[in-house]
């Protein structure tokens, strides 16, 4: 792989050149938003995105089976996005791909003090894994978090941190993990967020009131006391 970066007549590396040169026309105002974005801004708007959708879910009517269902592959977006950056640990350490700005010359380097290895792309990793996480959920704000994985994709090539294998791998790497894990993390979140919802004091997690009393006005009439003491117990 490292192979890769050692021409410049290889579509990786004119891809590279063709969109980090649009850092050198642009505005310095605009590669240092571009610079924030791509190192922070877009992680915290896919962590932001996975609370919005939280707390949509949560208010939303339905059973307790299918609430503690969708939370838990909400909690697996994350607890994804951290394994697959763990998993591509040893990749990094295998492949041993320098940054590109290390071997090529002219490139408009927006992030400086980058000593790491390059393939795969950290970033990209993080934010796909959390938005096929999303979209697991939620399919409406999955194709959000994936529209934004995608630009934080380009970001990194535009900063000059990343070649745009590394960013393809990286997205590769953070679907790989999620979905071939999350029937296991199904299995194993799904119980307990329905424990959670059980609880009185930690059950709003899950299930908001509005849910809970939607779900109470669905059942017989001699299921609704015991429902109604649950409630009573969640707003003590």
């Amino acid at each position: 792989m490292a192979g890769l970066a050692e021409s410049g007549s290889n579509p990786d590396v004119d891809l590279l050149y063709d969109i980090n040169g649009l850092a050198k026309d642009a505005p310095h105002w605009l590669d240092r938003v571009v610079e924030f974005v791509g190192e922070y801004g877009l992680l915290l708007a896919m962590v932001l995105l996975i609370v919005w959708c939280w707390w949509g879910v949560r208010r939303r009517p339905g059973g307790a089976e299918e609430a503690a269902s969708s939370v838990a592959a909400l909690v697996w977006a994350p607890l994804a996005a951290g394994l697959a950056v763990l998993v591509n640990v040893p990749i990094r350490g295998f492949v041993e791909r320098p940054r590109p700005f290390r071997d090529h010359q002219g490139l408009e380097v927006l992030v400086s003090g980058k000593t790491d290895y390059s393939f795969v792309s950290d970033h990209a990793t993080l934010t796909m894994a959390m938005a096929v996480g999303l979209f697991v959920a939620n399919r409406k704000f999955g194709l959000v978090g994936i529209g934004i994985a995608l630009l934080e994709g380009f970001c990194r090539v535009y900063m000059g941190v990343h070649y745009p294998t590394d960013v393809v791998g990286g997205f590769a790497l953070g679907t790989a993990v999620t979905l071939l894990l999350s029937p296991i993390a199904s299995m194993m979140l799904t119980p307990v967020l329905k424990a959670v919802d059980r609880s009185p004091r930690a059950g709003g997690l899950v299930r908001g009131r509005a849910a809970r009393a939607a779900e109470r006005e669905a059942l017989p009439t001699g299921a609704r006391p015991e429902l109604a003491a649950e409630e009573r117990d969640l707003a003590a």
